[in-house]
């Protein structure tokens, strides 16, 4: 709980009381799962401070009011952005990416060849190195896999950073964290600085909420969904969970981030297969 009567006046002048507090933490868990501690108001003040100025707010109770009235989208997304971090780059955990290349893809390409449909999730895609990089594990192992029924879907909840996402444009300082093996399939670039066509087109983009009912009707081979629960609190996490486990393939698999933990029911048919990584379970079977 928060102590009656604190205050927090942000280098802006605009003072943040626990009225407002509460109610912008109530309002960011209600649309986008978001979990905020009292320890946050100091990071919820300063980083909303601009857009109170930006805005021409006069205080924090202007700024909900339009978080609530009609044409409230943008704003929203915008508050979404500022109350999260979207730190993202090219094979980041790089084991998960491991695990992918040896152990899944091999019999998904196989499967591909033959005729069968495989999907690939990246939940929370940020702007969309995740996806990428899957896309040049894939090409890396199979050059001609346009030819075949595989494709990747890359989603976030924040409409700006997927729109970055769909251009596909990366500065050379984030290419460069590509490793050499694979740089190959990265460096001619189309004449606008997009990622190359071969790749872009495995890829499809969307904005996605992962507290609201998932809209797909077919099922997914692998899901990633690294450091996005982090935001959620336990209730919210294990729903998500549930709700991955239910959109898995018999033996598909689910990467998750390094700081987070599996809970709930789902734990009970995801095994664990490496770090952070868990096999969704046949029934009546063994993972493997």
């Amino acid at each position: 709980m928060i102590a009656a009567g604190s205050i927090e006046a942000n280098q802006d002048g605009f003072t943040l009381t626990d009225q407002d507090f509460e109610a912008i933490a109530d309002f960011a868990y209600k649309h986008f799962g978001l979990a905020m501690s009292s320890s946050k108001k100091p990071l919820v003040s300063a980083r909303l401070a601009r857009q109170l100025r930006q805005q021409n707010a006069g205080n924090f109770k202007d700024y909900l009011a339009r978080l609530n009235g009609k044409n409230s989208t943008e704003e929203r997304s915008k508050l979404l952005s500022l109350l999260t971090t979207n730190v993202t780059h090219f094979f980041r955990e790089p084991h998960h990416f491991e695990t992918l290349r040896k152990d899944v893809l091999p019999s998904l390409i196989e499967r591909a060849r033959n005729g069968g449909r495989v999907r690939i999730w990246s939940a929370g895609c940020s702007k969309g190195p995740e996806p990428f990089t899957m896309a040049m594990i894939i090409h890396n192992m199979c050059p001609d896999i346009g030819r075949y029924d595989f494709k990747i879907l890359g989603t976030d909840i924040d409409p700006q950073v997927v729109q970055f996402a769909k251009t596909a444009k990366y500065p050379q300082e984030e290419l460069g964290q590509i490793p050499a093996e694979y740089r190959s399939l990265v460096p001619k670039m189309e004449a606008d600085g997009r990622m190359p066509a071969h790749l872009r087109s495995m890829i499809t983009f969307g904005v996605l909420n992962l507290i609201e009912p998932f809209p797909f009707k077919g099922k997914f081979d692998a899901i990633f969904c690294r450091n996005v629960a982090i935001y959620f609190d336990t209730p919210t996490q294990q729903k998500v969970w549930q709700a991955f486990q239910r959109s898995l393939t018999p033996g598909g698999y689910l990467f998750i981030g390094h700081s987070e933990r599996m809970s709930g029911p789902a734990e009970e048919k995801l095994t664990t297969s490496g770090i952070t990584t868990y096999i969704n379970t046949p029934p009546g079977g063994s993972a493997q």
